[in-house]
């Protein structure tokens, strides 16, 4: 749904995303009866995937299904959902006292540009994933490809799978993927050579070691049937496991004076994020971020979570600025009178 909206006045908080982060924030900030609108790309991280996992009430649940029904919760609080893309925003200078003001432009589908002003922002993006150049495998991405065993583990369980390397953390992938199967491979593709101790660790798990680059992945009749290396050489697997770069989504950042920064696991960097404290403050005073644009780690459950924190520090924020602008105009009409309007104790 797209709210029709002519925003003149300026809202409580404006939230860019609609994933589980960006939903829970919205909520929580509009039960707190703030003015809240969301714009939503309609691009969710976990589209092609099946079902949600490891979500309380809501395993298996199919994450178009979850966003229709988180969207609905919101919008019945109050929240300005919009289908759209937010393609800039800026920091409004402020003279004397008074919180972060900014503005955000939305392309709105099938209803042109518009800019609306806020109090507060949460950014609640996401990431892409990068995935290795292998033909086929953007095809099975969130299928039969899969990057993260507590995600999507139990539903490849004693399967044939095999783990691609493309960086640093293969191994610790396979190690978390044979907890699951007795029939896993190593594929180590461009992942560096293994140590002794690793090669001795593979040999303890009884996980062959494949070494070449895998050139595609092939299927039959809409299921995953194996990899073809560059040999020539096909390898029969059911699923496969890859670790993709995972970039955080650079919507607003510039704009907005901020910037990601790497997560490095073994001297490379595997992914982008946007530092926050742990309510998801950002650099920039007035602006969130929640969900996997702030923590690369982060399931749908755990976003969510994020997501209500910052919606709940934005409201107590929003909460502080208030209270200061009411006494600022209380002593402001004192002294126009000379006298106190403080009402007796009851």
């Amino acid at each position: 749904m797209t709210a029709a909206f002519d925003q003149t006045d300026v809202l409580d908080l404006v939230v860019v995303g609609g994933g589980a982060a960006g939903l829970s924030g919205a909520k929580i900030a509009a039960r707190a009866r703030r003015t809240v609108l969301l714009v939503d790309a309609g691009a969710p991280r976990n589209g092609p995937a099946e079902g949600v996992h490891n979500y309380l009430y809501a395993e298996g649940t199919a994450p178009a299904r979850l966003g229709e029904i988180g969207r609905a919760e919101a919008a019945g609080y109050g929240v300005q959902i919009v289908n759209g893309t937010a393609v800039s925003a800026a920091v409004v200078p402020q003279s004397g006292a008074g919180g972060p003001r900014f503005t955000v432009t939305i392309d709105v589908q099938d209803c042109g540009t518009r800019t609306v002003s806020a109090r507060r922002l949460l950014l609640a993006t996401g990431v892409v994933d990068v995935l290795p150049d292998i033909a086929g495998l953007r095809e099975r991405w969130g299928r039969d490809v899969l990057h993260c065993p507590f995600c999507h583990g139990w539903e490849v369980r004693d399967q044939a799978i095999g783990v691609i390397g493309s960086g640093p953390t293969a191994l610790h992938a396979v190690q978390l993927f044979r907890t699951l199967t007795d029939d896993v491979v190593y594929f180590q593709h461009t992942a560096p050579d293994p140590t002794e101790e690793q090669l001795e660790l593979l040999a303890a798990l009884s996980v062959p070691h494949v070494v070449g680059s895998v050139e595609r992945v092939e299927t039959a009749d809409d299921a995953l049937t194996g990899v073809r290396l560059a040999t020539g050489d096909v390898v029969a697997r059911e699923a496969l496991a890859v670790a993709p770069f995972v970039r955080g989504r650079g919507d607003l950042l510039a704009d907005l004076d901020l910037r990601t920064s790497d997560l490095d696991m073994g001297g490379v960097s595997v992914g982008t994020y946007v530092p926050t404290d742990p309510t998801g403050l950002t650099g920039t005073p007035g602006v969130w971020a929640a969900g996997n644009l702030a923590n690369l780690m982060a399931q749908v459950v755990t976003s969510a979570s994020a997501g209500s924190a910052a919606g709940a520090a934005i409201h107590m924020d929003l909460m502080a600025e208030d209270s200061a602008a009411a006494v600022a105009a209380y002593r402001e009409r004192s002294a126009s009178r000379g006298s106190s309007d403080i009402p007796p104790q009851m």
